[in-house]
């Protein structure tokens, strides 16, 4: 299995050292990724034998080594790399691998920053390696304090799913904030009040803004929205419009290989 070209609007490339994952708070709730791991499973894909329980590739470390294009490289689409069941010299592996391959950009998202900061010690945390938290409500506007405690030199949030208006986030130290609505079947609606919000702090802040999606077309506000045709060059799900703009900010002065 080798790493896979992303449809993920902010990355290129998708890497899973680790699949399979367990629910840790409310955006949890309609993972895709699980989603996406039982049809690989029913599809006989071995890495995913186990459906979405958590399972090691340690067969896939090697690949961003071999990767010969500087990539954007989004680590554990399919997991947390920092789950509990997953151990420290596993992780360590890991980010031997993202060390040593420092052409690339890695990308790596977490719910549980508290392990992370836990680690950070005793991490290398090379210009390369970007680490982000998901806050998805303001009940868990904390992780981005803990991300801010932790060694990492490049920092970013994810509001994906965004679930209810972020009133609390202070974004002092972060270098890139993404919103989204979710997708699927059950997804939960996102408010246009609510990202509003979230752009207009990182506009005070001078923090780049990535709108990733509405999740559903009957989400977005403007009906007419050609982003979400999938003929379009930005086609998201539900269209990635804000008052017929399209924000996609990365982050200047920064390292990234092919922005």
């Amino acid at each position: 299995m080798t790493m896979n070209r992303s449809h993920i609007e902010w990355t290129e490339v998708t890497w899973n050292p680790t699949t399979g994952c367990t629910k840790v708070s409310r955006g949890c709730k309609n993972c895709y990724a699980e989603r996406w791991a039982k049809m690989q499973n029913k599809r006989g894909i071995s890495q995913y034998r186990n459906g979405f329980n958590l399972t090691l590739a340690p067969n896939r470390l090697n690949e961003p080594r071999k990767l010969t294009t500087p990539s954007l490289i989004f680590v554990n689409s399919m997991s947390d790399l920092f789950h509990e069941g997953i151990s420290d010299s596993y992780i360590s592996m890991v980010f031997d691998a993202m060390n040593e391959s420092s052409s690339h950009t890695f990308q790596i998202l977490t719910k549980r920053i508290e392990r992370v900061k836990y680690l950070s010690p005793y991490i290398r945390w090379s210009e390369n390696i970007w680490l982000g938290v998901s806050v998805e409500h303001n009940d868990f506007v904390s992780r981005i304090d803990e991300l801010r405690d932790t060694s990492a030199k490049n920092k970013f949030i994810s509001f994906e799913p965004l679930l209810g208006e972020i009133a609390n986030a202070n974004l002092e130290g972060i270098d890139w904030v993404l919103v989204g609505g979710e997708t699927g079947r059950r997804a939960r609606k996102m408010e246009k009040e609510w990202v509003l919000s979230i752009k207009k702090k990182c506009r005070s802040a001078n923090i780049p803004f990535f709108f990733k999606q509405w999740g559903k077309h009957d989400f977005n506000p403007n009906v007419n929205d050609p982003t979400a045709a999938k003929t379009h060059p930005h086609y998201s799900k539900g269209g990635c419009m804000i008052d017929d703009a399209i924000y996609r900010d990365y982050p200047k002065n920064k390292r990234w290989p092919c922005r």
